[in-house]
């Protein structure tokens, strides 16, 4: 086996990963010593039913008239699914498994195209850089010059790369960041050692074989608690980025979950059956994800500090007294399931729909590989109404000149819903966030206008924005007066 690192970035049009959609793609693959193999950068031009966010244009610097240009979302997604699976690949970036893995996962679902392939089929698997650079933070500073900003120790990528001078270019455009990312990278290769050991908490088998090494803390009726430290980027600096927990079991309604308590905070000693949601934080973590569990050696145990070393103690004590209100604590963790949100829309139901039957399964095979025109036979075959509502939105959010005839009802029905007479009427994601309306971007935009925190070329941004909102999603009626959508002069 030659593996090789797909070493990836994404620039999108906000934080949705339901809703929003890749705008562009950068990726550098290299062998198994972080040499360069080859390099893609994939551009992909907006759908007509996207509301950038404001603060996403502000970040990514691109221009509005550069949106119209690239790839449609359906080719570009097909591209990216096939680098993320070519036999053998690691893909990673730096938080990766935090947002850009996820993000790309809806793109796939919406798209018909396997969402979670790129995670175990033909050798591929996935890594982050991000949780990778918190342990050489805390064990290896050596590596690097690491900053700090206003006193207190950043870990953004495009501060590490600065301050160590790693690339030059414009931070938040994706080629840079790879780039940046691979060199963050070889620098940790240099501890070979370390670096080949933190590898194992990516790799299934190893992070499951690690977790069941934990010492146990204490045995209940619920079984054995094993006894550790969580690493995460969520608990920040103050916290040297690590909280000690113990291991309640595993979800049962979600068998890829493992479930552990974190023990140094105070009011998990008032909890209450009735309470147990407000009083005490459970961590789903799933096998060769972050976040990183180390063993409680003191060499890492004296990091969390000795406040927090008493509070564990007292915390382990007051469960072991308090064993029937312990075993609801478990039981209430291990049952939970998440809120089943009615008439999700398709775009956000990745989650809540599951698998498709493999006669669908088959389906989506064939549409990926026929003409447009016999997808769009293809439509009615499948048995998921889900499948149906995606297949169709493929033709009319990617090829509207082509199918503007037979989609144009369906297509005004959609954006009607994008873009409601109430905001209360908005579509919500699998979490039941509220997808961002036409007006909410608007208002957003003249916030942030009025800040005074812009420089003119921003404002610019900000400007053609507006007017490209005012323009695509302008509410009209017909001589009957129902409310049409104007889509602009595309």
């Amino acid at each position: 086996m030659t593996i090789s690192y797909l070493f990836y970035d994404i620039e999108s049009t906000g934080l949705s990963k339901a809703y929003d959609q890749v705008l562009q793609f950068a990726a550098i693959r290299t062998d198994h010593r972080l040499k360069e193999i080859n390099r893609h950068d994939i551009k992909v031009k907006l759908r007509p039913d996207i509301i950038p966010s404001p603060l996403a244009i502000l970040t990514n610097r691109i221009p509005m008239s550069d949106l119209a240009n690239g790839l449609c979302e359906y080719e570009a997604t097909r591209q990216i699914h096939r680098l993320l699976n070519e036999p053998d690949t690691i893909s990673l970036g730096y938080n990766t498994l935090g947002f850009d893995d996820e993000f790309l996962r809806f793109s796939f679902h919406r798209n018909l195209l396997p969402p979670y392939t790129h995670q175990y089929r033909d050798g591929c698997r996935r890594m982050d850089l991000y949780p990778i650079a918190i342990i050489y933070w805390l064990y290896k500073r050596q590596v690097l010059t690491w900053p700090e900003i206003n006193g207190k120790p950043s870990l953004k990528l495009e501060h590490l790369g600065s301050v160590n001078r790693m690339v030059t270019g414009q931070s938040h455009e994706a080629l840079v960041d790879v780039e940046t990312t691979i060199e963050l990278a070889r620098r940790f290769l240099a501890e070979k050692q370390m670096w080949q050991y933190l590898e194992g908490y990516f790799d299934k088998e190893t992070d499951a074989h690690r977790m069941n090494e934990l010492p146990i803390a204490f045995e209940s009726g619920a079984g054995d608690h094993r006894k550790g430290l969580m690493i995460s980027g969520e608990y920040g600096p103050r916290q040297n980025y690590q909280i000690p927990v113990i291991s309640i079991g595993e979800s049962i309604p979600y068998s890829n979950q493992t479930l552990w308590l974190r023990m140094d905070q105070p009011q998990l000693r008032e909890t209450t059956p009735q309470s147990i949601a407000e009083t005490t934080w459970v961590i789903r973590k799933r096998l060769g994800e972050p976040a990183i569990l180390l063993p409680p050696h003191d060499r890492y145990w004296i990091r969390i500090g000795d406040e927090r070393i008493a509070l564990f103690k007292e915390n382990l004590i007051w469960l072991q007294n308090n064993q029937e209100v312990f075993e609801q604590i478990v039981n209430y963790y291990r049952t939970y399931r998440y809120p089943f949100i009615p008439n999700l829309d398709a775009d956000a139901a990745l989650y809540q729909i599951g698998f498709y039957s493999r006669a669908d399964e088959k389906l989506c095979r064939n549409f990926q590989e026929v003409s447009l025109e016999k997808k769009a036979d293809l439509i009615d075959q499948f048995a998921s109404p889900d499948a149906r509502v995606l297949a169709g939105r493929i033709l009319f959010r990617n090829y509207p000149e082509r199918f503007q005839a037979e989609c144009a009802s369906e297509f005004n029905q959609y954006m009607k819903r994008i873009n409601p007479p109430r905001q209360k009427d908005a579509l919500v994601d699998y979490r039941d966030q509220r997808r961002t309306t036409p007006k909410d971007a608007l208002v957003e935009i003249k916030r942030l206008k009025q800040s005074n925190e812009f420089d003119r070329n921003q404002l610019r941004l900000l400007e053609d924005l507006e007017d490209y909102i005012q323009t695509q999603f302008k509410m009209d009626t017909d001589h009957h007066g129902q409310a049409l959508i104007n889509f602009g002069d595309k």
